[in-house]
């Protein structure tokens, strides 16, 4: 039974690869550079979103330690606000190097 479904998978295989024309199984530049475009749109508006999100993050951890009246927690909460938002924010300008990477893999 396996050995016939492995034929059978053969033939589809080939039938695809060989009878059908070209254009209807290969990735037309239409669907790239829609892809390119979702990908251009979807960096600048993580980059819109991030900036005030990471400032407002940063002013809080400020805040926080500023506040804390002496409070250990309340320090070690507000450094570590602080350092997780500026490493997410890092990471999110490097989003650029990523997409282009992707986007170069793909066209």
């Amino acid at each position: 039974m396996k050995f016939k479904n492995i034929i059978f998978f053969f033939y589809l295989f080939f039938f695809f690869l060989f009878l059908i024309p070209s254009s209807s199984y290969c990735a037309y530049p239409k669907l790239i550079s829609t892809l390119n475009n979702a990908f251009t749109k979807i960096e600048g508006w993580i980059i819109n979103i991030s900036t005030p999100v990471a400032a407002v993050a940063i002013g809080s951890g400020l805040l926080m330690k500023k506040f804390s009246f002496g409070d250990e927690e309340k320090i070690r909460t507000g450094k570590r606000l602080i350092s997780g938002s500026i490493f997410s924010y890092a990471f999110i300008l490097c989003l650029d190097l990523i997409l282009s990477t992707i986007n170069a893999l793909l066209g």
